[in-house]
């Protein structure tokens, strides 16, 4: 009697009773109803705050030239972005976060990874980081002047003082909260040193990372306004700048006008980096798609 070894058990045979199949897209409806449930909230946050303003307007609180009715404001910026020197004033402020944001990124990644792992080092600069993280940023500036003078170098220097302290927090936390059951099954996987960092801890701890990220931006966005509205440099339109020629010029319209744009420019990375973790949960089974 022979045995056909080759043969599979039906009961193992799953293909045959759970077939596989591709993941369905979502329809064009579904995805028009996931924006609409993501954009009304801040659309009618938007609403109640123009709102607010159009009846502190008309209670006459203010005079007008000091604070302008929202039409007078919005007037003001569909005029402003059709010229070439607000433009100009957006990309130079735009590579200027770049830039900082950029050394920070590297400076705050390096100097977390380190104080996390050398623990002399961390009980030497550990609190100094948070230290730094909770010093205003404006109060750097009288030093990096002092430093650098009226230069691009000086916005820089306090843009990257202002965002590595919360990078490096990030992910000095998030190695922290790494559970050490992970750690331990990836050294009997025989992952030791920088492998181990590299495929075990280091991911496990991207979440804190991402929320440090996230800080880091926010605090070098606020720093790089502080530094253009006092660091003016001859010749660099900035939206800083353009702050704080309306305000010297008294043309309150134009300067609600750029705060707004500061403010959307904000809102927009902020939405990056929440896409951003949206995707890292989603990832790791954390958050469930309606």
């Amino acid at each position: 009697m022979s045995v056909d070894v080759t043969a599979r058990p039906a009961a193992l045979d799953d293909s045959a009773r759970h077939p596989v199949t591709p993941r369905q897209r979502p329809s064009a409806g579904a995805v028009a109803r996931r924006v609409w449930a993501s954009a009304w909230p801040k659309l009618l946050a938007v609403g109640l705050v123009i709102g607010l303003w159009q009846l502190v307007y008309l209670s006459g609180w203010r005079p007008e030239y000091v604070l302008p009715a929202p039409g007078t404001v919005f007037v003001a910026l569909a005029d402003m972005v059709t010229t070439e020197r607000f433009w100009q004033a957006v990309a130079t402020t735009l590579q200027r976060a770049v830039l900082g944001y950029g050394a920070a990124l590297l400076i705050g990644t390096a100097l977390g990874v380190a104080v996390s792992r050398i623990k002399p080092l961390r009980m030497a600069v550990g609190s100094l980081i948070t230290g730094m993280q909770t010093m205003p940023s404006i109060a750097w500036f009288p030093f990096a002047i002092l430093l650098f003078g009226i230069s691009e170098q000086a916005i820089t220097f306090v843009v990257i003082l202002g965002a590595a302290p919360s990078i490096a927090n990030g992910i000095i936390a998030g190695i922290d909260h790494v559970p050490p059951q992970l750690v331990r099954a990836g050294r009997m996987m025989g992952a030791t040193g920088f492998t181990l960092y590299r495929l075990v801890i280091l991911p496990a701890a991207l979440p804190s990372y991402v929320a440090g990220l996230n800080q880091g931006w926010a605090f070098a966005w606020r720093s790089l306004m502080a530094g253009e509205l006092l660091v003016l440099i001859i010749g660099a339109s900035s939206l800083g700048a353009n702050l704080e020629f309306a305000r010297q010029l008294s043309q309150a319209d134009r300067m609600l006008a750029t705060m707004i744009v500061i403010l959307v420019v904000g809102m927009i990375a902020d939405g990056i980096f929440s896409a951003i973790s949206r995707r890292l949960r989603r990832s790791r089974g954390l958050a469930i798609d309606d």
